[in-house]
């Protein structure tokens, strides 16, 4: 069953589509191509391989390409054409395109030079600016990642220092139970206190930063996975879409050198079913790699600006929550939570009754320099 599809004619008269078979050779006319951002390709009815069965009613058998281009470009006003559409015998790709996807993965890594001396063409290759874009996401995801390295040893060793916060609490906490001396006791008591706020500042401290460490490795663990996964589909479309290409090519060069020698292909002559399949196949590849750039760029754009945006997040909340830990071990030190190293040492045996509000350890400042400088006399 014909299907009818009307056009209006943009400003520069055309519709949109070119033409392919008709007399003297072959008994079908055909769309070829489509072109981007025109009536046909607007209205999205017609596409490559269609049979053009007549225009405004005007039947197109026995017609050539260019006497139906001419009809045409001679309508004023609407134009109204009836085709049919092929419907492609084999829906698995061939052979020959699975070959040709690899020849164009082979090609595109390869610099002209090498693909000059093996005699293989890059001409087809279309110019990607997405290797450009996976470069740039492959340097910050390095960039990333060496930031996250350097962010998780700094918080191991804020974690050892915060655990000997602890384990300096518990020990000077044990030496005031057992401290005698009322004064000394509570000097040690106190200090451990310290130590164990200090500790309790620190575990809040690793709290906050934890879960920034955690989403930086989001960003490694799942959103570049997630973009160069869409980026591999996109490079699997683009060298099918290649492939095609390459095989029209090569059929439209076959029949091109077949007029050249006055031979007339069979599969022309019974209306070039196969290159018609092969003119859909290519524009359904073309549409699939359209949408599979379109969607590359997209997430590489979107990877590229939660980059940006995260990292700068992320370092303010880490900086700050080293900010808030510091200032709160500096304001706890502050508060009157010093060492007690300044008791006075009380001869063995001496009466310590009128010394208990007196520091354990007092150094004897004339003393000690009195011994650095008989050391430095016996060396």
């Amino acid at each position: 069953m014909a299907h009818k599809v009307t056009l209006v004619k943009g400003q520069d008269n055309v519709i949109g589509i070119s033409i392919g078979g008709g007399a003297p050779w072959c008994p079908v006319l055909y769309v070829v191509q489509v072109f981007h951002r025109t009536p046909a390709a607007v209205d999205g009815s017609l596409q490559p391989g269609d049979e053009l069965i007549s225009i405004n009613d005007v039947i197109l058998k026995k017609r050539t390409r260019k006497e139906v281009a001419n009809m045409i470009q001679e309508i004023q006003g609407p134009v109204t054409i009836a085709y049919n559409r092929i419907v492609p015998v084999k829906e698995k790709k061939s052979l020959d395109i699975t070959i040709k996807k690899l020849k164009h993965k082979l090609v595109e890594k390869l610099d002209e030079e090498t693909a000059d001396s093996l005699g293989i063409s890059r001409a087809i290759l279309i110019h990607d600016t997405i290797a450009k874009k996976v470069e740039q996401m492959d340097h910050n995801e390095a960039v990333v990642k060496e930031l996250l390295t350097h962010s998780k040893h700094l918080l191991e060793g804020y974690k050892h220092l915060v655990q000997s916060y602890e384990d300096m609490f518990q020990i000077f906490s044990t030496i005031g139970v057992h401290e005698r001396q009322q004064s000394a006791s509570l000097a040690f008591s106190n200090f451990g206190a310290a130590h164990r706020t200090m500790h309790e500042e620190g575990i809040k401290m690793i709290q906050k930063i934890e879960p920034i460490i955690k989403d930086l490795s989001v960003f490694l663990e799942k959103a570049v996975p997630d973009t160069r996964l869409t980026i591999k589909k996109y490079s699997d479309a683009k060298f099918e879409y290649l492939a095609y290409c390459l095989k029209v090519k090569e059929m439209d060069d076959a029949e091109i050198d077949a007029v050249h020698h006055g031979q007339i292909l069979v599969r022309v002559v019974e209306g070039n079913a196969e290159y018609r399949e092969l003119l859909t196949s290519r524009h359904k590849a073309k549409i699939h790699y359209s949408k599979m750039r379109s969607d590359s760029l997209i997430k590489l754009q979107l990877l590229d600006n939660k980059r940006v945006q995260d990292l700068v997040f992320h370092l303010e909340r880490m900086i700050s929550a080293f900010h808030v830990f510091i200032k709160q071990c500096h304001k706890t030190l502050q508060q009157g939570a010093i060492a007690p190293i300044q008791p006075e040492l009380i001869g063995v045996g001496g009466d310590r009754s009128d010394k208990l509000d007196t520091p354990l350890i007092k150094l004897d400042e004339q003393k000690v320099d009195e011994d650095l400088v008989n050391l430095n006399s016996d060396d």
